[in-house]
């Protein structure tokens, strides 16, 4: 397991590279150009300036967390192929510096969603929280003012300049089935695919945060079957998975640790992150610990380590703990509190596995 931290760039993340490099075991950046509009080329100079500062302190950039794909692709438009040939040039930019895996999502108009992101827990730390009911009788627009108006700084998968296109947006998705998305990334990926095996570069899709359909859309990449059907869409150890512990675990008929079991070859990326899932659907992010959510973190690293996983890994999302003002589920310290107990797990089964426990 190769330990990573989310790192937003210079002047765009409350957590500095000097902190970052005291967590202990982290060897490298997952970065992007968040400024450069999804469908984009990215340009040379600004990759080359995360490559300065990355080894000015010593990290590799070898996740890149996102190139996002234009809905023009996900819709299945003629003019899908400008952007998929953009997204071809950058890939080829990246391999020459050193990316290994590109993590995306195919998740139409949204990212990820929570209705609220500082919800008080228990022990007086917030958290990201998504209030099921809640969901199903607000519009659109009150949950995009609710996240994207909600925080200093800005908020990945909720690009204000592509969000002021909403209606717009939802008019082009309302007639396209899950069968129509299944179909256009497939197109993408045969596209794709043999560039990333040129260059050395795996594809590592992210799950549907949360793993069903939200506001009527549809969404593919949320449960054992469609992760098996989205592998076989281009058959190449390239095409891969970011499995997300927590996007998956809001489906408690989701088992993380069987995922992790099954499809290890085809994991280049994992997140790992705990929630616990309500009775009635609602979930909140909490600690990595097991006993804290739903999902067993523990057993989830005990999946990865019997697999002899030695792909990329980071904490993914955290509370914000001791009055840390960060951007919402990406503070320093209940990550770095993450990246120990990952760590404390991992040593504990290598210990037993070299017969030293």
């Amino acid at each position: 397991m190769r330990m990573t931290f989310r790192w937003y760039g210079e002047g765009n993340d409350s957590v500095s590279l000097k902190q970052i490099k005291q967590i202990p075991g982290v060897e490298g950046l997952v970065w992007a150009l968040h400024d450069v509009p999804a469908g984009e080329e990215w340009p040379m100079d600004k990759i080359m300036e995360y490559k300065r500062l990355a080894d000015e302190h010593g990290f590799h950039l070898e996740v890149v967390e996102s190139v996002n794909v234009h809905d023009d692709i996900k819709l299945g438009l003629p003019t899908r192929d400008k952007y998929i040939e953009n997204y071809k040039r950058t890939i080829e930019k990246l391999a020459t510096v050193g990316v290994k895996v590109i993590c995306y999502n195919f998740m139409p108009i949204f990212d990820w969603m929570r209705t609220d992101l500082f919800k008080e827990m228990e022990d007086g730390s917030t958290a990201l929280f998504f209030d099921k009911a809640k969901i199903q009788s607000m519009s659109a627009e009150e949950l995009v003012d609710n996240i994207a108006g909600n925080s200093s700084y800005s908020m990945p998968g909720w690009e204000p300049e592509r969000l002021k296109r909403l209606a717009p947006l939802f008019e082009a998705y309302k007639d396209v089935t899950e069968e129509d998305l299944f179909n256009n990334l497939k197109y993408f990926l045969e596209q794709i695919i043999p560039v990333c095996e040129k260059h050395d570069i795996k594809m590592a899709i992210h799950p549907d945060d949360p793993p069903y359909s939200v506001f009527g859309l549809p969404r593919i990449v949320t449960s054992r079957d469609n992760l098996a059907r989205l592998l076989k869409l281009v058959d190449s150890p390239y095409n891969g998975l970011t499995l997300c512990s927590g996007s998956l675990g809001a489906n408690p008929d989701n088992d993380v640790p069987a995922l992790v079991r099954e499809f290890a070859d085809r994991i280049p990326f994992a997140h790992i992150r705990n929630v616990r899932v309500y009775d009635n659907g609602d979930f909140i992010e909490t600690s990595h610990k097991s006993s804290d959510g739903t999902v067993d973190i523990a057993e989830v690293v005990r999946a990865y380590h019997e697999s002899g996983f030695t792909g990329y890994a980071r904490p993914d999302h955290g509370r914000h703990i001791w009055d840390e003002e960060c951007r919402p589920g990406y503070g320093l310290y209940d990550r770095a509190l993450g990246i120990m107990y990952l760590w404390g797990v991992w040593d504990g089964l290598e210990r037993i596995r070299k017969g030293n426990a």
